[in-house]
């Protein structure tokens, strides 16, 4: 069983639900990255997704815009982000790591050294913003001989007919964007999102997270119950961006963030 799915099980035994940071690889500097990861876990985290610096992050808010530009700015790749995920491996076995970001560098580098290079570390799955399934075959192919997770983001205007499609191609987990537009969304209307993701759920059996636009504990137990999975981002790396010079306020101020939301979705019964 790959740690994405025995990380659902085991939470679902307990009835909770994930907990998924995210945060940009090398930001604000790359010595921070792993401590903040294991912090986080520490805190209550149960997925982390590591996000690959890119130049061009058009999916992005500008909160975490300028996160992959601060992270550019110490030249960190994505052989860089690997290797601290293999780093984060040497005292952390178990906890789910994703990378998240575009098919870019991973062309440059080439699938298979890509697939047998995040094996090696320790990857668990790869989400890419700008790949339909479509264009995404050979990348696929290469991560499954290596076992690692491929996972698909579905949207408010996702047709019943693409959901399913996208759902059936999706493993590990399926990511569902809460809002039209990029990430760092001030307000959403959960409400809508819940009703929608219901409707999207009966296209799957795998897990269903929700992402953009969570940003405190209140959100992200909002979330909780009716996902199976919380992701936040913007909040996070909005952290970073103020105490850009401040690496242990850095890891001891998102632990504290991670900490409110454990405690809040866990307050929710999801019984």
């Amino acid at each position: 069983m790959s740690r994405i799915s025995n990380c659902f099980e085991q939470l679902e035994a307990q009835n909770k639900k994930a907990l998924i940071p995210y945060v940009v690889a090398g930001d604000p500097v790359p010595d921070v990255t792993v401590k903040v990861m294991h912090k986080m876990v520490e805190m209550g985290a149960d997925l982390i997704e590591l996000g690959v610096p890119f130049s061009e992050p058009e999916a992005e808010g500008a909160v975490i815009q300028v996160a992959h530009e601060r992270a550019l700015e110490h030249n960190v790749s994505l052989r860089d982000t690997i290797q601290m995920v293999a780093d984060f491996r040497q005292n952390d076995k178990t906890t789910p790591v994703l990378l998240m970001g575009y098919i870019n560098p991973i062309e440059k580098m080439g699938y298979e050294e890509f697939a047998k290079l995040a094996k090696a570390a320790g990857v668990d799955a790869s989400l890419l913003v700008n790949v339909p399934p479509e264009e995404g075959v050979e990348l696929e192919i290469a991560l499954r001989k290596q076992d690692i997770d491929t996972i698909y983001l579905v949207a408010p205007t996702t047709t019943d007919t693409r959901a399913a499609y996208l759902c059936a191609k999706s493993t590990g987990f399926i990511y569902y964007v809460s809002l039209k537009g990029t990430t760092g969304a001030s307000t959403i209307n959960m409400d809508e999102v819940e009703t929608r993701f219901n409707h999207l759920k009966q296209f799957t059996k795998i897990p269903m997270v929700v992402g953009f636009g969570i940003k405190d504990g209140a959100s992200a137990a909002r979330v909780a119950e009716f996902a199976d999975g919380s992701v936040v981002g913007s909040a996070i790396v909005q952290i970073f961006a103020d105490n850009k010079d401040k690496p242990d306020i850095i890891v001891e101020s998102v632990g504290a963030l991670i900490s409110e939301m454990r405690t809040a979705m866990d307050l929710v019964s999801v019984g």
